[in-house]
């Protein structure tokens, strides 16, 4: 019995030394900064305006990849085909990639003289310093938490019940909609979630793609660079509370999807 309590006690402090380290920097920027300086920050327009172009873009680049990451995901949970791995590994590459070096291979990529960037030119459409090409960046560094975490949702999905569907006439498509996609929607929107957080906060591809228009973190590192820490301070918790925000508000609504869900399974039972 001694040795379980001293067990626990060791585990409770080290846990609590790693919440203290992710908690006390935060702390520290709330109290060192007045509530004049919020309230001059939080009435700024550009502040105000980079804080909701970032969350928009952010949202709109996680609607539309996903049409296509969460198939992909589905592939990756149900398909065995050559080369599997490999697929894995080249999702998984934006994760370890240095976010700078993600910047310039995806400015390559969609520079006038890249593959997208010359097919966008001609159709006149300009995707660096531009709105499209922040959404590409955002995309392209937080895609993966969003296909892993479908992945994981459909590759727990019982095989059998969707081979007796097939076996009764279902069509793929009937039984993807109907089966695998509400039984693995929970995974799916975390990872939605996840990528909309990671795309949200990104900067280190983005500063490469478009320093303006300035989405909030790129502000920030902007502030920080002219007027230093006293400036960027404020602008930095302005973003961290509505970014807060957004976060907790999706995960409530994503938990009281799951108890309709749950209420609908018991009275269906």
């Amino acid at each position: 019995m001694k040795n379980h309590t001293l067990f626990n006690w060791i585990f409770t402090l080290l846990a609590s030394l790693v919440l203290l380290f992710i908690i006390a920097p935060l702390i520290g920027m709330f109290l060192h900064t007045s509530a004049e300086e919020m309230r001059s920050t939080a009435s700024d327009p550009v502040v105000i305006r980079s804080v909701w172009y970032t969350l928009a873009i952010a949202f709109a680049a996680t609607i539309l990849f996903a049409i296509g990451a969460v198939p992909l995901a589905w592939i990756m949970a149900r398909r065995k085909f050559p080369l599997k791995n490999i697929v894995q590994g080249i999702i998984d590459l934006p994760v370890v990639l240095p976010h700078t070096a993600a910047g310039i291979a995806l400015l390559g990529f969609i520079s006038r003289e890249g593959f997208l960037g010359d097919i966008a030119q001609k159709a006149g459409i300009l995707l660096v310093n531009n709105g499209a090409g922040i959404a590409l960046a955002m995309a392209f560094v937080s895609l993966p938490f969003l296909i892993n975490a479908a992945r994981d949702g459909f590759a727990a999905v019982p095989e059998r019940t969707e081979k007796a569907a097939l076996m009764l006439g279902a069509t793929q498509s009937r039984i993807f909609f109907t089966i695998s996609l509400p039984q693995a929607w929970r995974s799916v929107v975390s990872g939605f979630i996840m990528m909309f957080a990671r795309g949200m906060s990104e900067f280190g591809a983005v500063v490469i793609i478009a320093y303006h228009p300035m989405i909030a973190p790129v502000l920030i590192y902007d502030r920080f660079n002219t007027y230093g820490l006293s400036a960027a301070r404020p602008a930095s918790i302005i973003f961290i509370l509505v970014a807060l925000f957004f976060f907790v508000l999706f995960r409530v609504l994503a938990t009281e999807r799951r108890q309709i869900f749950r209420r609908e399974d018991d009275a269906a039972d």
